[in-house]
């Protein structure tokens, strides 16, 4: 009956209006924690967004896959409770916990309903401070995940990603699997995850955000209790790795009927002060739609692909400019030969001024009703904070967007866009494509 009514909130929640203000508190706790909060009393329900920084990129050396791991037997068992009873507590409570590892960070999740909160929260706590890790948990997630890293060496676009970070970051994490190997993951101890637990999840790298129904004082105690006794400190970040590889054309022979292929350059830092006129510039280029410029010439025109993209990839550590697509293996070459004739069209003429105000006018458009629901918000209130920006942005972002000129762009892509240091990944058996690296 909880679980249904937790079901039915959530469907309200996906049906309200997006907001056209949002107003964002920041707080710190008496424990030294900081929490950006949207109150939303109208329905009794709180969305909390936790990250911390550093994610799958603090594996020890020797390790890779422990955090992934780790972070994947948060659910299974905590405190006094072992996997089922956890689940068990979970449900009767109505709660929703998400737990994922990623590159830059570790994500966790919370959707609770007010009357539960509590409890709720307190069976949070045991999932963050006390994971058991036992033995028999340990291993029927490693064999799920063991399962998972065999399916993506038969996966084209995963050996495709693979192989790409392989060549562009060598042995940095980023360069590496971050569910690990079979050989890494299966060599993983029980101190292994102890270990990586205190190095992920720990307050020195801890971003908060909470949508619904808290007051501030409520949810500066609520945190305390909730976080205050996560290590102070963990593992140090890894070191920054510039993108250095250069231009050309990487094979990877895959018996499939489809060539994967994956394109990247250079990129830009998120606070880089073009970053604006980047972001706008790689809306034309490639962004979601139809009316990006590869989605034309590649698929419109030429029908060679189903879908094609692009997109800024700044991450904490380095910076890309990448993309992706696949084609039959007979029409390979001629989707590479397109991609890099945009990008040279791109980097010689910017955009037009039709161009310009047809991707402002989708950007802005599209950026409301990202915020539509309390769980939507908190998640992007979080990212805000991971990016380093500061609660007026939801205002002003629009403004930054439409301030952006064909000026600006034209700069922009003369000084970023590089066609000569376009690199491909192309997995599959790609006909008159030969490879330069």
């Amino acid at each position: 009956m909880i679980r249904t009514l937790l079901l039915l909130w959530l469907t309200l929640l996906a049906a309200l209006p997006a907001r056209a203000e949002i107003d964002i508190r920041e707080i710190t706790t008496p424990g030294g924690l900081s929490a950006w909060l949207v109150e939303e009393h109208s329905i009794p329900f709180l969305a909390l967004e936790l990250r911390f920084r550093g994610g799958t990129s603090l594996d020890a050396p020797g390790r890779r896959g422990a955090v992934n791991l780790m972070t994947a037997l948060l659910e299974e068992g905590a405190g006094g409770m072992d996997a089922q009873e956890f689940s068990v507590a979970t449900e009767t409570l109505a709660a929703e916990f998400r737990f994922r590892a990623e590159g830059d960070s570790v994500a966790v999740s919370a959707r609770v309903l007010t009357e539960n909160r509590a409890e709720a929260l307190a069976l949070l706590r045991e999932a963050l401070i006390a994971p058991r890790f036992d033995a028999e948990a340990v291993e029927r997630v490693r064999a799920q995940v063991l399962a998972g890293i065999d399916s993506d060496s038969r996966d084209p676009d995963a050996i495709a990603s693979r192989s790409f970070r392989a060549l562009a970051f060598g042995e940095h994490p980023y360069g590496t699997p971050a569910d690990g190997t079979l050989e890494s993951v299966a060599a993983l101890t029980r101190e292994d995850l102890i270990a990586a637990h205190a190095s992920a999840l720990a307050r020195d790298r801890l971003h908060i955000s909470a949508v619904g129904d808290i007051t501030a004082d409520e949810l500066a105690g609520l945190l305390d209790e909730l976080l205050g006794a996560l290590p102070a400190e963990g593992a140090p970040m890894p070191e920054r790795i510039d993108y250095t590889l250069k231009g050309g054309v990487t094979v990877v022979d895959f018996d499939t009927p489809q060539s994967v292929i994956l394109f990247a350059q250079r990129g830009m830092k998120r606070h880089d002060p073009d970053f604006f006129a980047a972001y706008v510039m790689a809306q034309i280029l490639g962004g979601g739609g139809f009316s990006s410029r590869l989605m034309e010439e590649v698929r419109e025109k030429r029908g060679l692909t189903y879908g094609i993209g692009a997109y800024l990839y700044p991450m904490d550590h380095s910076e890309m400019f990448t993309g992706s697509t696949s084609t039959v293996n007979a029409r390979a070459a001629e989707t590479v030969a397109l991609v890099q004739e945009e990008w040279r069209r791109l980097a010689a003429e910017g955009v037009t001024a039709e161009e310009l105000e047809r991707a402002k006018t989708y950007l802005t458009g599209a950026y409301p009703l990202r915020f539509d629901g309390n769980a939507r918000i908190a998640n992007i209130l979080v990212g805000m904070q991971l990016d380093g920006l500061t609660p007026d942005y939801i205002r002003t972002r629009n403004d930054r967007i439409n301030a952006v000129t064909p000026e600006d762009i034209r700069r922009v892509a003369a000084g970023l866009i590089d066609p000569d240091n376009l690199h491909f990944i192309v997995v599959g058996r790609p006909e008159g494509l030969e490879p330069t690296h």
